[in-house]
């Protein structure tokens, strides 16, 4: 397939490049995220890929930007993408474990908690507010933005949101074999309290099932009043549900081709429901020289850090396929 899937019918003089941080509990149970070295330390992984992007290199912690495998990690990809294009990364902290050690904006959010015992996001209906409020001051400051998000677990998260607003929804996984039966099983607890309680709104559907990027990134949405790419597979699906089930404008989505072509998510099929435009970058992994990125081809990983949304602002800004292959090869070299 060509390296963007269509025209990118989108410009903007200003471009801002945002990501959403967000821990979900959910990431810790065994087994359900591949965004950390154990699952305890998943809840690190957002302050880490917020310094790669930002530094270039990880500050905290003597580590490599790879996954225990050697796949390097998408925040290399966007790291690369935001030197190429000089657009400088932006932070928006929905709900961490940890304090970040880069500049942020703070939604003021907490830490999601696992949807099985309660309410994951008490304030969610607070932190739609406030991201209706970062998207009136970014409205100002840009006219083009792509915000993407970092939220190990939140793929489970996405589907109990997708599930209960009503999406026959199967999604991705870091993993390059998706734990489908366990996300099923947490679903299904979580749905099962939904429907006894008898929850509709959409937003109180995410106070009791989803995690603090949702809302964020919800009311980014609903304010913001320039170009609005969110970037990111199925948990932007699961933003794109909440927005349309509140009677918003949906807005465009990009993805990499390796979340479109997982067979274990419905990521084409959500889309059409939706009505959403997505675009899909398929950067070339497999022929651009470097083993851990010919990874990203066998399905790990897949995406992160709103790195399919980077090569799409790159290639928006001018820049040509061999360009961005270039820059994201030279930078993973610089991590060996």
């Amino acid at each position: 397939m060509p390296f963007l899937s269509g025209a990118p019918l989108i410009s903007g003089k200003k471009p801002a490049f945002c990501v959403i941080l967000g821990n979900t509990l959910i990431s810790v149970i065994p087994g359900i995220s591949g965004a950390g070295p154990t699952p305890e330390k998943t809840l690190l992984t957002p302050n880490l890929d917020a310094e790669l992007i930002m530094n270039g290199r990880i500050t905290s912690l003597p580590i490599k930007p790879n996954t225990p495998t050697g796949c390097p990690t998408p925040a290399s990809i966007t790291r690369a993408m935001m030197e190429l294009t000089g657009v400088p990364p932006l932070f928006i902290n929905a709900g961490l474990k940890f304090p970040l050690t880069v500049p942020y904006i703070d939604a003021l959010g907490g830490v999601g908690e696992d949807p099985r015992n309660g309410d994951a996001v008490p304030l969610a209906k607070e932190l739609f507010l406030r991201g209706q409020e970062i998207g009136k001051f970014l409205s100002w400051s840009s006219d083009l933005l792509v915000l993407g998000e970092c939220v190990p677990g939140g793929t489970t998260t996405a589907l109990c949101v997708l599930r209960a607003l009503g999406y026959p929804a199967t999604v991705s996984s870091s993993f390059a074999r998706n734990p489908v039966n366990q996300k099923e099983a947490i679903c299904n607890q979580v749905l099962a309290g939904i429907v006894a309680d008898n929850i509709k709104d959409p937003l109180e559907i995410v106070k009791r099932a989803g995690d603090p990027m949702i809302p964020v990134a919800a009311g980014i949405a609903h304010s913001y009043r320039g170009t609005l790419v969110l970037a990111g597979g199925t948990q932007m699906l699961a933003v794109c549900s909440v927005i349309k089930a509140m009677n918003g404008h949906v807005p465009v989505v990009a993805t990499t081709s390796y979340v479109r072509d997982d067979h274990t998510a419905n990521m084409q099929e959500l889309a059409a429901m939706m009505d959403i435009c997505i675009y899909y970058i398929d950067p070339g992994f497999d022929e651009i020289g470097h083993d851990g990125l010919a990874r990203y081809c066998i399905g790990e990983v897949k995406e992160g850090s709103g790195a399919g949304g980077a090569m799409f602002m790159a290639c928006a800004m001018g820049f040509s396929p061999d360009q961005i292959q270039k820059k994201i090869f030279d930078t993973i070299k610089g991590y060996s």
